[in-house]
C-alpha cells in the first residue's frame, strides 16, 4: 500500500460513499458531509466527522475520507521529531481527563533509550451514562488504529493494546474487524505500506472495574494483576507496561492525531482556545430534550450546549445544575453556565473535564441527594487499596445518608467539608482525589438545600429525600379504605366514610396508598 493507491481507493470509493448518503439528512459539499438538523447545526465534528457517514466496516470508505493519508505522511515525509513536534505545536491536551500535553508525553517515550516500548489506548469508558468513546469506535475504528500506528513510529514502538470494556461488544466486533482489515491492506502489521516499520495492535478486555481508568491500574490489568493503581514513582514514559516506556492516551486523543497531521498543527490551534484547542465530546444526558453526543469547539460555554444545541430543558421545567466530568466532577449552578468547557474554566469553579459527560439536572433533582448518588458509585467502585479513600469515602457517603434521611445537623456538613477535603489530598490515585468534587460543589452552590436538610422541620426542597418526606391524608378523603387496605404494613387507619390517618412512625412511604386514592386525597410533602 502507497499514496498513489490510497489515492485510487477514494477516486474509487468517495462517490459510492456520496451516492449512498440520503440528502434528507446529509449536507454534501465536495467531500465535506455534514448531518442535518438543528442538533448539528453548532457542532464541531472532528473526532466524530465520520461517525453515521462512513461504513464502519468498510476501511475503503475511511480511505476516502482521507484515511490512513497521515500515516503515509509520517512514513515518506515526516521524521519521528518532526511528528512529536507537530502535535506538541497543536497542543492537544489528552481527552481522557488529566488534559496532559499529549505531544510532551509522546517526547518523554520518544528520548528513552531504544528497546520495547508500547502504546496503549484507555476504552475503559466507566463515567455513568458516557458513551463518547464507544460511539467512536463503533462508528470509526480506523482513526483510533491509525493515531496508535502515528505514536508508535514516533516513539519506536512496535506493539499497542487497546483496552476496552467488555461490556462494549460492537466496540469489540468493530475493533476486531478493523484490525484484520487494516493488516489484510498492510496498514498494519509488518513492514507498513512497505517501509521498515512494523505495528501490531491487540485488545484487552476489562472487567468493568471503574478504577482501570487511571493509567496504571489498566497496565496491572493487561500484566495480568488487580486493577490497583500504582505509587507515582516514575512516569509511565520511562517505566510503564512491564517496566517499559508506554504511552497511554484515550480513543478521543488518538482519534485526533490524523486530522492534525493532515492538516497541520495551525489548523488546529485556530480551533476552540488558546489553552484549550481544538474540539470536545460530550455524552449529553440528563433532563434535556435533546440527548446525544455532542462535538463543540473547546471553550463553547454550557449555556449553548443545554440550550442551543440540547434544545433546553425536558417537559417546560427549569434548569437546576449540569454535573461535568463524570461521578468525580463538579455541579455547576445556572448563574455559571456561561462558563466555558475548557480545562481551565472548569476547574476554576470547582468542576472537571473528565472524560466528558455532562449531566443535566432540573428543578426536581436534590442536589444532596445528587451527591449521595455519585459518592454511592466512588464507594462501589473503590479498589480499597488506600484507606483515604477505602475508608474515607464510605463515611462520607454516611454522612449524606444521614442528611438525606433527617439525622443530620450542622455537625454533618462540617464534617462533610473537612473530611472531602482530606480525602482529595491523601488519596493515591485520581478517582479518590476527585470523588468528593459532588460534595464541595454542591455545598458551595447549593448550601441553601444542605441547611434546609438540617432546619428545623427539616425538609427537602425538590421533594427527593424520602426519609424527609410524608405522606398526609387530606379532607378531600371519603372513607373509601382503599388506602387501608393497599398499605403493606397497615399504618392507615379511620371509619369507613371518615377521614383516615397515617401513622407516620409505621409508615415504609412505598407509595402504595397515593396509588390506590380514587380521589387523590394523600399528598406527598
Amino acid at each position: 500500500m502507497n499514496k498513489e493507491k490510497l489515492l485510487n481507493i477514494k477516486k474509487e470509493t468517495l462517490p459510492k460513499l456520496i451516492d449512498r448518503l440520503d440528502p434528507e439528512k446529509y449536507i454534501v459539499d465536495g467531500e465535506d458531509i455534514k448531518l442535518k438538523g438543528d442538533f448539528y447545526e453548532k457542532q464541531k465534528r472532528i473526532v466524530l466527522r465520520n461517525c453515521q457517514v462512513i461504513d464502519p466496516r468498510s476501511t475503503e470508505e475511511y480511505i476516502a475520507r482521507d484515511g490512513y493519508f497521515a500515516l503515509e505522511k509520517c512514513l515518506n515525509e515526516l521524521t519521528k521529531e518532526e511528528i512529536i513536534d507537530e502535535i506538541k505545536k497543536s497542543n492537544l491536551r489528552g481527552r481522557g481527563g488529566a488534559g496532559f500535553p499529549t505531544g510532551r508525553k509522546w517526547e518523554a517515550a520518544f528520548v528513552q533509550p531504544e528497546g520495547q516500548k508500547y502504546i496503549i489506548c484507555n476504552a475503559d469508558e466507566g463515567d455513568p451514562g458516557a458513551f463518547m468513546d464507544r460511539s467512536v469506535l463503533e462508528y470509526d475504528p480506523h482513526s483510533v488504529l491509525e493515531g496508535m500506528a502515528i505514536a508508535g513510529l514516533s516513539v519506536g514502538a512496535d506493539h499497542g493494546f487497546i483496552y476496552v470494556r467488555a461490556e462494549y461488544p460492537k466496540a469489540v466486533e468493530a475493533l476486531k474487524h478493523a484490525i484484520k482489515e487494516a493488516e489484510k491492506m498492510n496498514l498494519l502489521g509488518e513492514n507498513i505500506m512497505g517501509s521498515d516499520f512494523s505495528f501490531t495492535i491487540e485488545l484487552r478486555l476489562g472487567a468493568g472495574a471503574f478504577v482501570c481508568g487511571e493509567g496504571t491500574a489498566l497496565m496491572e490489568s493487561i500484566e495480568g494483576k488487580r486493577g490497583m493503581p500504582r505509587n507515582k514513582e516514575f512516569r509511565t514514559t520511562e517505566r510503564g507496561l512491564w517496566g517499559k516506556p508506554t504511552i497511554i492516551n484515550n480513543v478521543e486523543t488518538f482519534a485526533n492525531i490524523a486530522q492534525i497531521i493532515n492538516k497541520g498543527a495551525d489548523w488546529f490551534t485556530s480551533i476552540g482556545t488558546k489553552d484549550s484547542p481544538g474540539t470536545k465530546v460530550f455524552a449529553l444526558v440528563g433532563k434535556i430534550s435533546h440527548s446525544g453526543l455532542v462535538e463543540v469547539p473547546m471553550g463553547t460555554s454550557i449555556n449553548e450546549i443545554v440550550y442551543d444545541i440540547g434544545q433546553g430543558i425536558q417537559n417546560g421545567k427549569k434548569a437546576k445544575a449540569v454535573q461535568t466530568g463524570g461521578p468525580s466532577g463538579g455541579c455547576i449552578p445556572t448563574d455559571l453556565f456561561d462558563t466555558g468547557c475548557d480545562f481551565e474554566s472548569l476547574k476554576k469553579i470547582g468542576s472537571i473535564m473528565g472524560s466528558g459527560g455532562m449531566v443535566v439536572m432540573d428543578e426536581d433533582d436534590c442536589m444532596v441527594d445528587v451527591a449521595r448518588f455519585f459518592l454511592e458509585f466512588s464507594v462501589d467502585e473503590s479498589c480499597g487499596k488506600c484507606t483515604p479513600c477505602r475508608i474515607g469515602n464510605k463515611r462520607l457517603f454516611e454522612l449524606l445518608t444521614d442528611l438525606t434521611e433527617g439525622r443530620g445537623d450542622e455537625e454533618t456538613i462540617k464534617k462533610l467539608e473537612e473530611l472531602s477535603h482530606i480525602v482529595v489530598d491523601t488519596s493515591l490515585c485520581g478517582l479518590g482525589q476527585s470523588s468528593p468534587n459532588p460534595i464541595l460543589s454542591t455545598i458551595k452552590y447549593f448550601k441553601d438545600e444542605y441547611y434546609a436538610h438540617i432546619g428545623e422541620n427539616k425538609t427537602c426542597p425538590a421533594h427527593r429525600c424520602k426519609g424527609l418526606m410524608h405522606y398526609m391524608i387530606t379532607d378531600k378523603c371519603i372513607g373509601c379504605r382503599k388506602c387501608a387496605r393497599a398499605c403493606p404494613v397497615s399504618c392507615i387507619a379511620g371509619e369507613a366514610r371518615k377521614k383516615h390517618v397515617i401513622n407516620q412512625e409505621k409508615c415504609i412511604k412505598c407509595g402504595e396508598c397515593m396509588a390506590s386514592c380514587p380521589v387523590d386525597a394523600i399528598v406527598f410533602e
